[in-house]
């Protein structure tokens, strides 16, 4: 049982503010401590429930947040920026489930703590198929190429109700109930990290059984992107596969959906010197 963990920070128990996820000082310290132990908590579960090689994915800002020996059953654990892939970066079709841990709202949806897609100073909304979404979606892509299932979400309420249309039979772990974008009434870490433990172990169980709907998106996949200025659609738009349909909308279509990701992987990169960071 192959079991890959793409970790974001925002949907966290306790994280409500930009200052925990951002290196240096002792907010962000207590941000990884919180994080990795609801990391752990994934990766314990999953042990219990019968895996045997877990890839995990540092998937926020400077995707190196964690010091690795803390890291639970010596885990394979990819850090660093400049991956093609991104929050997705090395799955392939080996993997038997996916999980999605600390992950948060769309920028464009429901209240959600410190909730953004990508880059909150590039992209405004997020529609795969006609349908918003917000990071979980656009990774879902990759998930849906290489067919497998994703069985794990834990994050806000927010983030639960919008992985619901491709994590169709996903474990849901409700780590905290968003009021607004910079408040939540968290549960007590011990409470989350036990809630996340028992989640992944019936996340494997599920797996193991295939009781997990993988993402099965209509093809061409159609993804619309909404930036910030015109300028950025203008530059998001000499990406090979991307399109200016609007004044401020990008289209990606492809019939591939790993190519569709790939290539909003480079309009996030090439907006940032539209404007963006």
């Amino acid at each position: 049982m192959k079991v890959y963990i793409s970790f974001d920070f925002e949907g966290v128990a306790g994280i409500v503010d930009w200052e925990q996820c951002r290196e240096g000082g002792a907010a962000y310290a207590l941000g990884c401590e919180l994080m990795l132990g609801e990391v752990n908590a994934a990766i314990d579960g999953a042990v219990e429930g019968g895996a045997d090689e877990i890839v995990v994915n540092d998937s926020h800002s400077t995707m190196r947040n964690l010091d690795p020996s803390a890291l639970a059953h010596e885990v394979m654990y990819v850090s660093g920026r400049h991956k093609q892939h991104y929050m997705m970066q090395q799955l392939d079709d080996s993997f038997d489930v996916i999980f999605f841990v600390g992950y948060h709202g769309s920028i464009s949806g429901a209240a959600s703590t410190l909730s953004h897609t990508y880059n909150p100073e590039v992209f405004s909304a997020a529609r795969v198929n006609g349908v918003e979404v917000g990071e979980s979606g656009i990774n879902a892509l990759v998930a849906d190429h290489y067919s497998v299932p994703i069985g794990l979400v834990t994050g806000d309420d927010a983030t639960q109700q919008q992985t619901a249309p491709f994590a169709r039979n996903a474990v849901r772990v409700v780590t905290k109930y968003s009021d607004s974008r910079f408040s939540a009434k968290n549960l007590h870490p011990t409470a989350s990290r036990r809630l996340i433990r028992a989640g992944a172990l019936e996340a494997v169980q599920r797996a193991s059984s295939g009781r997990l709907a993988r993402v099965d998106l209509t093809h061409p996949v159609q993804l619309d992107l909404d930036v910030q200025t015109g300028d950025m659609a203008e530059v998001g738009s000499w990406v090979k596969g991307a399109e200016r349909i609007g004044t401020r909308t990008i289209r990606i279509e492809s019939d591939d959906s790993l190519a569709a990701f790939e290539s909003f992987v480079a309009v996030n990169y090439i907006t940032r010197q539209a404007g963006g960071r």
